[in-house]
């Protein structure tokens, strides 16, 4: 999600900037027509460019890394996922004013996921705990220890979260049932850490970045918080997306045990407050999803 910045410290994106941008560092695709998508993420500007490629400009800064991290480590792990993700064809630098990287990618058709076509889709349950199984056996190449990576591969542990959790429970507390949300809350930071090996995971991974045609999962986009940690950050979709019944379809297909399970619940409350706490009340679709979201994380 976005952060917090002044809307003045915000560069301004419009179609003219993104046509200069284009015709000057891609000259390739300079007679491409140019089409605003509407609604894009709250963290970047989406363009779909001719009828093959996208192009993504950050809105902020903390989305400023996401298309050289995409462009490094998405080829590497398509051939070993069982759906469809972004591919990076090229990334921009800063010019005419626009300060940060920016990114050209295949265009993926599809819809945006919604609990209404794929809550109580068995197949879609399945295929969801196999992305995650086959992301999360991604290795390394030989010459890489997880003590190389990166630092924006980093997993950040939940306590991070505390402070930020709690002073949101307090604020919402007429809106939803604050003593159980702070019990969870201890829960999940007391439940036992990650023991076995690092993993990778999307950490993004919820409804808004899944894509689905026909009715049927496409595409997972949106590999900003890619990392390598604790799996628990991914589980967040089993609370956003399915019902009770696939939620334990899920848990079993993964082999989800119980303090990663509940430090899963831990990550998709903090998330849905998060969410909710900035968004829902300019709009009542994440009202009704994050709504949905911390419901579920709190029956569990």
């Amino acid at each position: 999600m976005a952060t917090a910045e002044a809307a003045d410290t915000l560069p301004h994106i419009d179609a003219a900037l993104v046509r200069r941008l284009v015709d000057s560092q891609f000259p390739q695709w300079a007679t491409l027509p140019l089409e605003l998508l509407v609604p894009a993420g709250s963290d970047h500007v989406i363009y779909r460019l001719g009828d093959e490629l996208s192009v993504r400009l950050p809105r902020h800064a903390g989305a400023i890394g996401q298309a050289r991290k995409e462009s490094h480590w998405l080829p590497r792990l398509a051939p070993h996922l069982p759906l469809t993700i972004p591919a990076p064809v090229g990334v921009g630098e800063p010019d005419f004013g626009y300060p940060w990287p920016w990114a050209v990618s295949r265009w993926l058709e599809g819809e945006v996921a919604t609990v209404e076509t794929l809550a109580d889709s068995a197949p879609a349950t399945v295929e969801l705990a196999g992305f995650l199984t086959a992301l999360q056996r991604f290795t390394l190449p030989e010459n890489v220890s997880a003590g190389d990576l990166p630092e924006e591969l980093t997993g950040r542990p939940l306590s991070d979260r505390d402070h930020a959790t709690r002073a949101t429970i307090e604020r919402l507390a007429g809106v939803f049932d604050a003593p159980a949300m702070t019990a969870l809350w201890e829960e999940a930071l007391n439940a036992p850490a990650w023991s076995g090996p690092p993993v990778w995971f999307h950490g993004d991974f919820h409804t808004g970045n899944l894509l689905t045609r026909d009715g049927r999962l496409s595409a997972v986009i949106d590999f900003g918080s890619l990392g390598v940690g604790d799996p628990a950050p991914d589980l967040m979709i089993a609370f956003t997306l399915l019902t009770p019944a696939n939620r334990a379809v899920f848990r079993d297909a993964l082999g989800v045990d119980e303090a990663t399970w509940l430090r899963g619940r831990g990550w998709a409350l903090a998330t849905g407050l998060n969410a909710y706490s900035s968004y829902a009340a300019v709009n009542p679709v994440i009202a009704a999803q994050t709504t949905r979201q911390i419901g579920a994380a709190l029956a569990g």
